[in-house]
């Protein structure tokens, strides 16, 4: 009976708390200070927990932000992405993009059960995945922005969106606009966002393509600097060693700069996704790459705001949806 009772005031106190968030969620918009009283200590907890995390892998940056961007590109930045498997549902995490690719759910998971232990049922799984892609992005030496917070999380994955929406790292660039328009993104955004590639590294099987049958003849990507391409020939054989890794940016793998873009322009972009910007003859996004080379701080402002566009994507608000006890199950 008391075992009963208690878990009958957690679920009241769960309700309680989203009730308060509900009402003070100004018309169920989002916005920086949402948690300034419901959980004030969220910032700082989570920013704790990027340093230890980042600083004992700094390659969990970069996991980080992708996690983010994976879940908002999945009908909304709703946490689904990070759902496991139920009776209800197939998890994001079983899709193509996915699938032995994706990390950093403990790092999400340690975050998650120190917020339910200061402040229960108050902050969502979708707004620690907002939070921590900033923290990722800050912490690599790039830029702060105010992330507006007061997602909810959804209650179920989609796993055969994640299959089709998720940009392919061999993707052509009209088939990257196209994947950025139906989230309300355009150019800007898509070279600016990609951009987050001056960070983290690629599997060989996302790269192999381009340097054996680039266009189905059996030839390399033409546009791939000579030295760079024997180098990454080295790390990616024809066949086996799919999970070897190379930096997306050579120059400097774990910090947040625009090395990437200057890379591009020497036909040292990883991912046939990254070297399209500057080759896939589309003007806007050309300049874009270059604009971003030659100036840090215009990239940086972009990204930023790019960064808040793609975190507005579909967020659930209000009753929408839940706060997840645990991440990886619904309520």
């Amino acid at each position: 009976m008391a075992f009963s009772l208690g878990l009958v005031m957690l679920f009241l106190s769960c309700a309680i708390s989203q009730a308060f968030l509900v009402s003070s969620s100004n018309y169920g918009g989002l916005f920086p200070d949402f948690y300034q009283f419901s959980c004030p200590q969220a910032n700082d907890i989570i920013m704790s927990y990027m340093e230890e995390a980042i600083a004992k892998d700094p390659r969990m940056a970069a996991s980080l932000l992708r996690l983010h961007f994976h879940d908002c590109f999945v009908q909304g930045c709703d946490a689904s992405v990070l759902l496991d498997n139920s009776s209800g549902f197939k998890s994001e995490k079983e899709a193509g993009p996915n699938k032995n690719s994706l990390r950093g759910f403990e790092v999400i998971d340690q975050i998650k059960a120190k917020l339910e232990q200061v402040c229960p049922c108050t902050v969502s799984c979708a707004d620690i995945l907002a939070l921590t892609a900033r923290d990722s992005v800050v912490l690599s030496g790039g830029p702060y922005w105010e992330v507006p917070l007061g997602r909810r999380d959804s209650k179920r994955a989609y796993f055969n969106k994640a299959n089709v929406n998720i940009p392919a790292p061999n993707s052509k660039i009209q088939t990257l606009i196209s994947l950025f328009n139906r989230q309300g993104l355009n150019e800007k955004d898509l070279v600016a966002l990609s951009g987050a590639h001056t960070i983290g590294v690629a599997r060989c099987v996302s790269f192999r393509q381009r340097l054996y049958n680039q266009t189905g003849d059996h030839l390399p990507d033409a546009t791939l600097e000579k030295n760079y391409y024997n180098d990454l020939k080295s790390i990616c054989p024809t066949s086996g060693g799919n999970n070897n890794i190379s930096p997306l940016d050579i120059v400097s793998p774990n910090r947040f700069d625009n090395s990437y873009f200057k890379l591009l322009l020497l036909g040292k972009g990883l991912l046939n996704s990254d070297e399209v910007l500057l080759t896939g003859k589309v003007k806007k996004t050309k300049q874009l790459v270059k604009i971003y080379a030659e100036n840090e701080a215009i990239f940086f402002h972009q990204f930023s705001k790019s960064m808040v566009k793609m975190g507005n994507i579909s967020p659930l608000t209000e009753l929408k949806g839940e706060i997840r006890k645990n991440c990886r199950r619904v309520n």
